[in-house]
């Protein structure tokens, strides 16, 4: 399952991500953490210090590889210079499993420890001063966007992103590349503006979207959210002990987080689990092919001298039982 977790800056969408990615390596499930944020805390988040996760491997700066790797034998991609973020697979693409190993993830992911065992991270990398002025976010994470275009999950599997805060993911198509999306949002007016920006963005497209109330201090606060989101709001976390152990650099063994929080991440992983059976590949692709069309008129042909239309290949349908190039 492909899950997004998205929120204005400072909402907690971090940390709740971490301890959703927590909460899944904890039951045993096979888990791939991206940092898709400007702000790269993810790795801190799941435990790492400071040192380990500035030197984390930037997707961003293995873009070429990626590119190269992905495409494989597919005649519809002339080179992986003419591949853009959005660039869909086709026959002779190679495709990416949660559970298998490759260059990709060798190159991009790192295993981290938690209870319960080991989850692949990776992430975008920072935006340096070098970039600024003359580079766009959103070309980092145009790795990322790739890494969905070309995954193939199943039942069970489970890839979390943790996106870039307000409502940037819609520079991209990347925000329909998920089955389900969290939004945390605190009990606040601002809190809950983003919801209402994906919410209206998110529409036309089939997003599946559901809050995650977060610093909830009492009923006023869970009123006040089910008052402006509705029967979006999926549940409610307020304080933790076992958060401020962890930002103060000392976590305490998972299983003693607090248990209403915890019954609050099983009902994250149920939301989730539920939309397998919603799954429509050929939608997914359809959307996919889309935004493509959509960014290689807009820059991509201009930029890569291509027509990036032609690598469209319209017999393909992504899907679990796509037996990729090799």
């Amino acid at each position: 399952m492909k899950i997004a977790f998205v929120g204005k800056g400072g909402s907690g969408k971090t940390t709740l991500s971490s301890l959703f990615i927590r909460h899944l390596a904890a039951a045993g499930a096979p888990v791939v953490a991206v940092d898709a944020d400007i702000n790269q805390h993810l790795g801190a988040a799941l435990g790492l210090e400071e040192a380990e996760a500035a030197a984390l491997p930037a997707m961003g700066d293995r873009l070429p590889m990626i590119k190269d790797w992905l495409r494989g034998t597919n005649p519809r991609i002339a080179s992986a210079e003419t591949m853009i973020k959005t660039t869909p697979p086709g026959e002779g693409s190679r495709l990416l499993r949660v559970r298998e190993g490759n260059p990709v993830y060798e190159a991009c992911a790192r295993e981290v420890e938690l209870d319960g065992g080991p989850v692949r991270l990776m992430v975008t990398g920072s935006f340096t001063e070098a970039d600024l002025g003359v580079a766009c976010y959103h070309s980092k994470t145009g790795a990322v966007e790739l890494f969905l275009n070309h995954l193939v999950d199943g039942r069970d599997e489970y890839v979390v992103v943790d996106m870039t805060a307000g409502s940037d993911s819609f520079a991209s198509g990347m925000f329909t590349r998920f089955d389900i999306t969290f939004l945390v949002a605190e009990p606040t007016r601002k809190g809950v503006s983003v919801y209402r920006q994906y919410k209206q963005y998110a529409r036309d497209f089939g997003v599946i979207l559901r809050v995650v109330g977060n610093k909830v201090q009492g009923q006023d606060d869970v009123d006040f959210l089910r008052a402006e989101v509705g029967e979006d709001l999926l549940v409610t976390v307020g304080h933790s002990d076992w958060v401020r152990a962890l930002e103060k650099g000392r976590p305490p063994r998972f299983p003693r987080l607090e248990d209403a929080n915890r019954r609050a991440l099983r009902t994250l992983q149920v939301a989730a689990d539920a939309t397998y059976e919603l799954r429509d590949w050929e939608h997914y692709t359809r959307q996919m092919v889309h935004f493509h069309l959509k960014n290689a008129a807009s820059w991509g042909n201009e930029r890569t001298g291509a027509d990036l239309a032609a690598q469209v290949d319209p017999g393909f349908v992504l899907g679990e039982g796509v037996t990729a190039s090799v």
